[in-house]
């Protein structure tokens, strides 16, 4: 296991090499920390994605079961309500609820509260594939980060927390 302290040189260090030697007048340490960050969520991206072919579903498709199932017990929730939690369009949280519902994954159910609104919720199928396929998930995440020791790994949580809250409070609407 490694210690945060205790690095290889990897590609990043050969292009930010590359930079210092061609343009010595530029810090890149911003530049190297975030190629490492965008490097890492190709890798870590492909790992995830592998898990959720394996049970035939896609990435969105796996977020909007999983944002039914952590919605807790009836597992059912406005498409609205989805579509701006998953930050998706309304056509787009659609077209995935259609790939869904034809899967026998999710279903179309009135809303008690109001009869011109849907709710969607899991079916047992897609309560059942839905509870293997995230154990599998956040196994695959734990192994990925298991180079780390558990205090490394609390603080790069509290550095992505701290960069992404200052990096988000900066968007725009």
């Amino acid at each position: 296991m490694l210690s945060m302290g205790e690095t290889q040189p990897d590609a990043v260090d050969a292009i930010a090499a590359q930079w210092r030697h061609e343009r010595p007048d530029l810090e890149v340490e911003a530049m190297a920390i975030i190629g490492r960050l965008g490097r890492l969520s190709l890798v870590a991206g492909k790992r995830i994605e592998a898990v959720f072919t394996a049970h035939d579903l896609q990435r969105g498709e796996f977020d909007v079961l999983a944002t039914l199932r952590r919605s807790g017990a009836p597992f059912e929730l406005n498409p609205s309500v989805m579509a701006d939690t998953l930050m998706l369009s309304r056509a787009g949280m659609t077209g995935r609820l259609d790939r869904l519902e034809q899967a026998g994954l999710v279903r179309r159910i009135a809303d008690a509260a109001d009869r011109r609104a849907v709710k969607v919720a899991l079916t047992d199928r897609g309560l059942e594939l839905i509870d293997v396929v995230v154990t599998e998930h956040v196994a695959n995440e734990t192994r990925m980060l298991s180079a780390l020791s558990a205090q490394d790994r609390q603080e790069l949580d509290r550095l992505t927390r701290a960069l992404l809250t200052d990096l988000e409070r900066g968007e725009s609407p």
